[in-house]
């Protein structure tokens, strides 16, 4: 365990660049697959795991680590968060630069959802 907290900043870079290329590698596979036959989200799941399992057992072999079992677990746990990221994380950084393109410095208008149970207005004082 001393091996994965000694390395914490190259761990949050590499999330990170992970981050970057598994959007890159969707958006370019979203030209090439239509969205009607695959989701997006199924196609970030399986290259955000892919490139994470990968980057593990790369760098596993350079850094001549015995990979145990709970080695490849936070791996996964850590391609889940990756994908996590790719997915919602894009979508705000659209978001935020259309803004920038547009001048605007109000954040957008969140719709409030739909209320379950009673609200604050329901109870008496």
């Amino acid at each position: 365990m001393e091996i994965i907290t000694e390395n914490y900043p190259a761990l949050i870079g590499i999330i990170g660049a992970l981050v970057i290329v598994t959007n890159i590698i969707v958006e370019v596979l979203k030209k090439f697959v239509p969205n009607s036959k695959f989701p997006t989200n199924i196609i970030v799941l399986i290259v955000s795991m892919a490139l994470t399992l990968a980057a593990f057992f790369a760098w596993a072999e350079y850094k001549h680590i015995t990979v145990l079992w709970y080695y490849v677990v936070a791996a996964v746990v850590i391609g889940l968060f990756v994908c996590y990221a790719a997915m919602f994380g894009f979508d705000k950084l659209k978001e935020t630069l259309k803004l920038l393109k547009n001048g605007s410095t109000e954040a957008p208008q969140v719709q409030p959802g739909p209320t379950y149970g009673p609200g604050i207005e329901d109870y008496d004082d």
